[in-house]
């Protein structure tokens, strides 16, 4: 398995700067927020996003994928969805990202009157649509275990209905143990549709603050092990949530460790 961080734990470093630290820390890839508070974002131009593309080249450090807001299952009209989805794709392809990152978004404990069973109907309808066109310029759309979808158990029932090669799953592991889940549960769910995983740590269900890898509680050598069992070789990005929770640890202090802990959970499991 290969080793990626998220640019949510860098929130705003510039982007030579990111690659830097990846190459220091001996990380392969890097997974990019993609707002418009971040240096790669949707607005960018093409002058932009060639000068992306060669810094990755450059740096030796592959760009896992764009970590987009574009919420597939929230409630309205599909066309501003669908259009978000559409510049995220050709952001990606712009870039040589390889996938994109989307929340469910639909309703959570009744916030709307939207119901599960429309929740699930829309995600698939217009991931369905936005299929085709990801096809056609060789990006993958991910649905993240998130919000409305948090489980594996849950994403599939929009992913299953799709059932096209170019929307798959991006399981967040704290999202799914936080549903309820095992990790050999989730990944029997998702493992016909698995993108790469995002890893994290955190105190307990009610304390969510990012810790380094191995000092909490999610069951991340589990999961390691049940993805070496059924020799997956994706990737492993670690989502350190720097921007929602100022007071955590700077990332780069525990990019190290971070690594070392995921090789060691590697090495014992192979």
């Amino acid at each position: 398995m290969k080793l990626a961080f998220s640019t949510l734990g860098v929130p705003g470093l510039p982007l030579p700067e990111v690659l830097r630290l990846a190459a220091d820390h001996g990380y392969h890839g890097v997974e990019l927020r993609t707002h418009p508070e971040e240096p790669v974002h949707l607005g960018l131009d093409l002058g932009q996003r060639a000068d992306v593309a060669a810094e990755f080249k450059a740096s030796g450090i592959e760009l896992l994928g764009l970590a987009g807001y574009v919420r597939v299952a929230a409630p309205g009209d599909d066309e501003p969805v669908l259009t978000e989805l559409r510049a995220l794709l050709d952001l990606a392809r712009d870039l040589g990202a390889p996938f994109v990152r989307v929340f469910p978004g639909g309703s959570v404990d009744g916030a709307t009157d939207q119901s599960p069973e429309e929740a699930d109907a829309t995600a698939a309808r217009r991931l369905g649509t936005a299929a085709e066109y990801a096809a056609d310029i060789g990006v993958r759309v991910l649905l993240e275990t998130h919000d409305s979808h948090r489980t594996g158990a849950a994403a599939i029932r929009v992913l299953g209905p799709v059932g096209h090669r170019q929307v798959g799953a991006l399981w967040d592991v704290m999202h799914t143990w936080l549903g309820g889940e095992q990790p050999s549960e989730s990944y029997a769910a998702l493992a016909p549709h698995l993108g790469y995983v995002q890893v994290k740590d955190i105190a307990s269900p009610e304390d969510t603050t990012p810790l380094a890898l191995g000092a909490g509680v999610l069951p991340l050598g589990e999961v390691v092990e049940v993805l070496s069992r059924h020799n997956w070789d994706g990737w492993l990005c670690w989502e350190y949530e720097k921007r929602w929770y100022e007071a955590a640890a700077p990332l780069p202090d525990l990019l190290d460790t971070g690594r070392e802990h995921l090789a060691r959970l590697l090495t014992e499991s192979a």
